[in-house]
């Protein structure tokens, strides 16, 4: 499976994008409870029932009713901070589906280059191991011809065996990774676990510090999410302080009774003993002038949940520069390290190369040999740590930048 497939599986299955996905739809049902502060309202009551009797000397009657009410606010300080918040609402669930797409895509492709550093390394584990053994066939042969003594036999069995635990570790952390990706893309362990496709490239990469940084502030998806929080803290703080204000709302109510065909009795309350049909239409008028500290306590507790927000959001911001430029440090220090042990490994694999030939012919000792193949096996396990830390190091600059997931602009202004 390619890098690609990876992150295009992950994009699709991945549980926790799918379960930020599912809260933009709730979010979007949120809103139209914010928005509904401004609509109007209207409720209709239909009763209905049969009366008469022989006993009242009455045929039975039929009879139906009806009852209606339509409300709509004039004026309300809260409406225009709830259609605000509502909308603010839904960017808040858009962002946190961006930042979840960042970091699991993030973890996936760190998993996906983990795999491809532990199998090579694995490999690169067993052609070392291949070589040992290989010396110690040699070295038996010519314990058994009378060329060397035991000492050398027994050295080069030990210097074999050492790396057998190498070689184990590198098959874990091989399966490890395979497991972590088969998490990252949303599938069940217990199935056939993915087979990572390609090898780890050194592709260096130029970039710029000062426009990743200007980037990165405009689009990283968790700074747009704490300016969302922002706005949102801001928006519920208007919203409470909108208790201080009136509220006018304009309303028409209507009665409807039949004229004929029922027997109508007067109850014992005049003022609800409806006689006739009849629509009435006016206005509301609300005003609450003393609060006793309920509207005030709360405009208080908003204001400091939305400082709260402005400072986790100015922290957020101040650190964008500092973790960039550390990461273009990073990439730095590694390609200077990736192009020493370059030059460095031609001349430790000639250098093995004399001296395994050198051993064989009796010409050099176990220690020798030994010796220079560690520095080979170090320079070439130099080589693949390096080249896998700078692409590790160049998702941690993508994700830190923004690359991962661009929000709609269009969506951003909504």
């Amino acid at each position: 499976m390619t890098l690609e497939g990876v992150l295009q599986t992950a994009l699709e299955k991945n549980p926790a994008i799918l379960q930020a996905k599912a809260n933009v739809e709730q979010a979007a049902g949120q809103r139209l409870v914010f928005r509904s502060i401004a609509w109007p309202s209207a409720r209709l009551n239909i009763p209905a029932g049969v009366q008469g009797g022989d006993r009242a000397g009455e045929s039975t009657t039929g009879f139906a009713s009806a009852e209606g009410s339509f409300v709509q606010a004039i004026f309300n300080a809260a409406i225009p901070s709830s259609l605000r918040r509502g909308d603010v609402d839904l960017l808040i669930a858009q962002q946190q589906l961006n930042v979840a797409v960042t970091e699991q895509l993030h973890a996936a492709r760190v998993a996906f280059y983990s795999a491809l550093y532990n199998r090579a390394l694995q490999t690169l584990r067993e052609e070392q191991q291949r070589r040992l053994d290989e010396n110690v066939a040699s070295q038996k042969q010519r314990y058994e011809a009378g060329l060397t003594d035991r000492s050398a036999f027994t050295s080069a069995t030990v210097e074999a065996r050492e790396l057998d635990a190498q070689v184990e570790n590198a098959q874990r952390d091989y399966k490890q990774a395979r497991l972590n990706l088969a998490l990252a893309m949303g599938k069940d362990p217990a199935q056939t676990l993915p087979e990572p496709e390609g090898s780890l490239e050194f592709s260096p990469r130029t970039v710029d510090l000062e426009s990743a940084t200007k980037r990165a502030l405009e689009r990283r998806p968790d700074l747009q999410l704490a300016r969302e929080l922002v706005r949102a803290a801001n928006e519920d703080q208007r919203i409470i302080e909108a208790g201080w204000y009136p509220v006018v709302t304009a309303y028409i109510s209507g009665h409807y009774l039949p004229v004929t065909g029922i027997h109508r009795e007067g109850s014992t309350s005049r003022t609800n003993d409806y006689i006739s049909s009849e629509i009435r239409e006016g206005a509301n008028y609300t005003w609450r002038v003393i609060d006793n500290g309920v509207v005030t306590g709360a405009v208080r507790k908003a204001r400091a949940t939305r400082e709260i927000n402005e400072v986790a959001l100015q922290k957020l911001e101040a650190n964008v520069g500092r973790e960039l430029l550390r990461i273009h440090n990073e990439l730095h220090a590694i390609e200077a390290r990736h192009q020493s042990l370059a030059s460095a490994e031609s001349a430790a694999e000639e250098s093995t190369q004399t001296v395994e030939q050198n051993l064989a012919g009796g010409l050099a000792s176990q220690l020798e040999y030994r010796v220079t193949q560690n520095g080979y096996l170090e320079t070439r396990s130099g080589l693949l740590s390096a080249a896998y830390f700078y692409n590790v190091a160049l998702a941690e600059w993508d994700r830190a930048t923004g690359r991962y997931f661009q929000f709609s602009e269009a969506g951003a202004g909504r």
